[in-house]
């Protein structure tokens, strides 16, 4: 999990393992496997009319973003544990809200910064305006957050859990 705090980004250790790996396979494997696509579109001819070569030189771009992001990223990461179970939302928590009270109109969301979204589940950052309205709340309590529109809605917090994905 992650929680960011001004330019430093908190860990779990194996969320540092997965972002560390992602970068060396993009840094190593991944750079070949573009800089072949490249070369092999390039050998078709005319470049300018050359669809292959600029959707690679494309990916390429995409790939390098990447890099510079999560070289950044882990190295201002510091590496700590699993937030505790105790209710309180706070990165690294899987979070169950209920909209308005209503127990039936409810979002289950993983707290946590952008770099650690899954496919499994939601994930709001602590900075995102949900995230900021819960960040630091018990189990059973309500809190307020400001909706696009600039008017303010109201959750209750159901559950707070330590991810264990």
């Amino acid at each position: 999990m992650t929680q960011t705090s001004e330019n430093v980004t908190w860990l779990t250790q194996a969320a540092y393992n997965q972002l560390r790996a992602e970068l060396d396979h993009l840094s190593g494997p991944a750079r070949v496997e573009i800089a072949q696509k490249i070369e092999a579109a390039r050998e078709e001819g005319d470049l300018k009319e050359n669809g292959g070569y600029h959707a690679a030189k494309e990916e390429q771009g995409k790939q390098e973003l990447r890099v510079r992001q999560l070289t950044q990223l882990l190295q201002n990461a510091k590496v700590g544990e699993a937030p505790e179970d105790n209710g309180i939302v706070e990165p690294g928590m899987v979070v169950t809200i209920a909209f308005d009270g209503d127990e039936d109109d409810t979002l289950t969301f993983l707290m946590a910064s952008r770099e650690y979204a899954s496919t499994d589940i939601e994930t709001y950052s602590p900075q995102s305006p949900l995230g900021a309205g819960v960040n630091g709340k018990k189990v059973g309590d309500d809190a307020e957050y400001e909706l696009p529109n600039g008017k303010t809605a109201m959750v209750k917090i159901l559950a707070a859990k330590p991810y264990q994905g």
